[in-house]
Formats: C-alpha cells, sequence, structure tokens
C-alpha cells in the first residue's frame, strides 16, 4: 500500500516521526505477512548462541524478534494480546494494524489532521466490527462440520493434529469449551519421542520422589498442599535452651501423628507446592505414598479442578481425619509413566473434565511446531464454539471494506478519511495472501468482489490452487469470527496509538536529574 505524497521542506520536519515509526512497523509487519495463507512459506529465527526455530507461526515470530524500536514494540503488543485472549490469528491482527498505520499515515501527510483520521478509524473499525458480527455463522455442536473445517484451516491442513484436537475437544464437552476460565490449547504438551495420544486427565511436569515403574494405585485418594510437608517451623535460637528443644520433640512427634493420619486415610498421593522432609520422604517410601514435590501452582489447581482436592497449608494435617478427609481428592488411576517420565492422574467424576492432547516427535524443533500448530487449532475450535465462524481468507473484511466505503460517500467531515483508511486496510489480508500464492492481488480481488455481488454473499474467495473464485464456506474455509473481531479491534487501538505519536523522547535513568 502507498504511503501517499509526502511533503517536503517543514511537512518532511513535522512528518519525520509518524513516517520513522510507520517504517519500523512496516518491517515487523515484512516479518510475518509472508507466512500467512495456505500458500505462506516459513520464517528463520537464529539465536546468538546458533540455535534454530523454523516456523510460521505469528506470535513466536514476534516473539523471539530482537526488536528495539518503541513504535515497532506497540505492533508486537498486537500479537500478544491476540495471543492471549483467543490463541489464535495473531499474524492477521499484525498485518491488519500495520494496514491501518501505513493507511492513517498516507492520510496525514497529505493534511489530515491526525486527531480527524483516528477519530475516523475509530468510527470505521466500530462500523466493520458491527457488519462482521452480523454476518458470523453460529457453530450448532461439536458434529457441526464447520468446527472441524475451522481447526483444520488453523491447524495449517495437518490431519493428525486435528483429530487429536477433535477427540480432546469431544472428552472435554462443549459446556467445558464454552467455560471462559477453560483453555483447550493449556492442554496441548509437547514431549519429544512421545506418540501421539489423547489422555483424559492431567499429565504433570514433575517427576516423583524415588520414581519406580510399578507405581500404578487404583482409586487413589490426592492431598494437595501448598506448603512444604515437614514439621512446623521452630526458632533456631529456641534449639539451644532445653524448653526449646523439648518443644522441638513435641513438633516432631506431631508431624509423625499426621503422617500416619495420611495413612490410615488411604492417601496415596501427595502434591507439594515446595519441598519435603526427609523424614516424611521415608515414611512416605515405606506407606507406599507417591509424592511430587514442586508441583507448579497452576498444575496443583488444574489437579484440584479436576479431582475435587482442596488445596491447604501443612496446619491442616492437624485436623482431625473426618476434617482432614473432606480436602482429600479422588482420580480412578495415578502413576508415573517411565516411558514419558511423567505422572499421570486419570480424570474422575468428581471434578471437571481434564484432557490432555500429547503431541510427540522425533525432535524437539520438529515437536516443538507440531505443539502450535495444535495450540492454534485448539484455540481456534474453541473460539468458533463460543462465538461462530465467519468465512476465511479475508473474505468477510473484503465484503466489509466495500460497505464501509459507501458510508465513506455519505460521511460529512474529515473523519471519512479515516473510515477510508479502514476500508483500504481491511483488503490487506486477503491481498497478502493472494501475493503469496503468486497471483496479482488486484485484478483477483475485483473478480472475488464482483462474485460477491452476483451471488449476494460475502464468502466468495479465491482457490489458492487454480486461481478459481469458489465459496469458501462451502468449502469449509473458514475462520472463528473471535480472532477477526478481537483482532480487528486490537489492531485499531495500536495503529491509532502509533498515530497519535507527534514526537519521541529519550527519558533519563531513574535516579538522575534534569540535565544530566
Amino acid at each position: 500500500m502507498s504511503q501517499g505524497p509526502q511533503q517536503h521542506g517543514d511537512g518532511d520536519d513535522r512528518h519525520s516521526t509518524l513516517i520513522n515509526n510507520s517504517n519500523a512497523v512496516r518491517a515487523v509487519t515484512s516479518a510475518v505477512e509472508g507466512t500467512l495463507g495456505p500458500k505462506g512459506l516459513d520464517v528463520m529465527l537464529v539465536g546468538s548462541r546458533g540455535e534454530v526455530v523454523i516456523t510460521n507461526d505469528g506470535v513466536t515470530i514476534l516473539d523471539k524478534m530482537d526488536v528495539s524500536h518503541p513504535a515497532a514494540r506497540l505492533l508486537i503488543q498486537v500479537a500478544r494480546a491476540q495471543q492471549e485472549k483467543i490463541g489464535d490469528g495473531t499474524t492477521t491482527a499484525t498485518v491488519l494494524a500495520g494496514a491501518l498505520v501505513q493507511e492513517g499515515v498516507a492520510q496525514i501527510v497529505r493534511g489530515v489532521p491526525a486527531s480527524k483520521v483516528v477519530e475516523g478509524m475509530r468510527q470505521g473499525i466500530e462500523m466493520a466490527l458491527r457488519f462482521l458480527s452480523d454476518r458470523v455463522r453460529v457453530i450448532e455442536g461439536l458434529d457441526d462440520p464447520l468446527l472441524e473445517r475451522t481447526a483444520f484451516v488453523a491447524g495449517r491442513e495437518r490431519r493428525d493434529v486435528v483429530g487429536l484436537v477433535m477427540e480432546a475437544a469431544a472428552k472435554a464437552g462443549i459446556d467445558q469449551l464454552r467455560n471462559p476460565s477453560y483453555s483447550l490449547a493449556d492442554s496441548v504438551i509437547a514431549l519429544e519421542k512421545a506418540e501421539n495420544e489423547v489422555f483424559e486427565g492431567i499429565l504433570l511436569r514433575q517427576k516423583p520422589l524415588l520414581a519406580r515403574e510399578q507405581q500404578v494405585y487404583s482409586d487413589a485418594k490426592v492431598l494437595v498442599l501448598q506448603d512444604a510437608l515437614e514439621p512446623d517451623n521452630l526458632d533456631e535460637e529456641l534449639l539451644t535452651t532445653e524448653a526449646g528443644f523439648a518443644r522441638y520433640m513435641d513438633l516432631r512427634s506431631v508431624f509423625a501423628s499426621d503422617l500416619e493420619r495420611l495413612s490410615e486415610l488411604s492417601v496415596k498421593l501427595i502434591l507439594l507446592e515446595k519441598g519435603i522432609h526427609p523424614d516424611a520422604e521415608q515414611f512416605c517410601l515405606d506407606h507406599g505414598i507417591m509424592v511430587v514435590p514442586r508441583v507448579a501452582r497452576v498444575d496443583l489447581r488444574r489437579v484440584c479442578d479436576m479431582t475435587g482436592a482442596v488445596p491447604v497449608r501443612r496446619t491442616a494435617l492437624h485436623k482431625d481425619p473426618e476434617q482432614l478427609r473432606s480436602v482429600l481428592g479422588f482420580t480412578p488411576q495415578a502413576e508415573y509413566d517411565e516411558s514419558l517420565e511423567r505422572v499421570r492422574l486419570q480424570g474422575g467424576n468428581s471434578g471437571e473434565r481434564v484432557v490432555s492432547i500429547i503431541i510427540g516427535a522425533s525432535t524437539s524443533e520438529v515437536v516443538g511446531e507440531a505443539a502450535r500448530i495444535a495450540c492454534d487449532a485448539a484455540s481456534a475450535l474453541q473460539a468458533a464454539v463460543v462465538g461462530g465462524v465467519l468465512p476465511g481468507g479475508g473474505t468477510s473484511e473484503l465484503s466489509v471494506s466495500y460497505e464501509l466505503e459507501r458510508h465513506r460517500e455519505v460521511q460529512k467531515g474529515m473523519e471519512a478519511f479515516g473510515i477510508e483508511a479502514v476500508s483500504t486496510a481491511l483488503r490487506r489480508p486477503m491481498s497478502q495472501i493472494l501475493l503469496n500464492a503468486g497471483y496479482n492481488p488486484l485484478e483477483k480481488m475485483e473478480e472475488v468482489r464482483a462474485a460477491q455481488i452476483r451471488l449476494g454473499t460475502d464468502s466468495m474467495g479465491v482457490d489458492c490452487d487454480t486461481g478459481v473464485i469458489i465459496n469458501y464456506e462451502d468449502r469449509g474455509i473458514v475462520d472463528p469470527a473471535p480472532v477477526k473481531l478481537h483482532g480487528l479491534r486490537a489492531a485499531g487501538e495500536v495503529a491509532a496509538a502509533v498515530l497519535r505519536i507527534h514526537h519521541v523522547i529519550k527519558m533519563r535513568e531513574p535516579g538522575g536529574t534534569a540535565g544530566e
């Protein structure tokens, strides 16, 4: 896209910061736009020590890029916001943000006040979001054919990975997928030399103490301790006195009684946020209790959700047996998988349905990319279940861009130039996809638009293999609606922030004084 005619003299000085920021944004956008679409290629990221990552995942590229320009960093925030909120569509959101900045700069350099352009862009984006929302196709259930196609497109047409994601979604259930606090993508686990598998339960990343091949427990009671399994603390200075030593021995005795109580309650699995005392370690070994220390709090929370356990501090061990029994969870089976070097906890009926998607490959580089693909497919599937789908490949955005053009023609005031910038930017995703496929974007987009008008549908697009105009919805080329809606909104926010910057000033170091 053109940045429009640039002024000279004072105009160059007035817009120098804006143009500099625009160039930085353009440099970041160019790093990911070549990966867009079915014919998009990969990017090789090389680290300072020679480490290599090959991927076409937008958020991975942007997250690992060495970027120092402040405006470029703002653009990267679009990808991060998209990834955190939706989990997919980071490349499209970045390309949209770059196009909005580029078209906004073109209008400002022509003489349109930046405030008018930004306000017009805000209006244009709100209209575009409304138009897109009106076009959403609702997913009826997990057997809706558009749902699998959504995962297939987001999963880069990897049938093996998409099959795992669909199986995991079926095990989790549609109610769980619609739970805002649940993320199917978080269930993806990349393990080198493992076999692909969907496991109904949790796979812990930590090893148990004294892991043995035959550590398998059925109908196991689970204790989750957000603490260390050790006696209550006593000030070391008190140990120098006779009374203090007596108190220390009392605490050791109480701790021994607490451990015996756990054995009497038939606890077979103890998960700890911290470490374990040697006496407790030996007791658990003697009584056949599996102990997994230093489990991350997020994993402890997942275990509690699945098993029904209540996380407690070690002082809760002093409670009477009935009170202690009420905080225990349950799992039909707990075992140490020696081949994966992980602890498997099978899901039961006492808590939430939890699944784990195990992605395996021969090397760490391959398994890492496969896991990223699985995460994209899982995020897209869940977003589609929650918010429906729209025709992919930039077809919906192209249709909406022409609607905005009609509104721009009747818009009064200079805000119309901002609406025009949004309209033009919305054509960028399809334009880039066609460019990556080796076609003339202008020619093909005109053919697509003519077909959309003639057939009265926004789902007409280009077959990137043959160049023929086809119905994307009929072919199952769809994207989750939340991906498009959130991506456009986030792109508009960052573009507005960049366009409003008229000067960049370096801050002094903390503790320094003005004038240094």
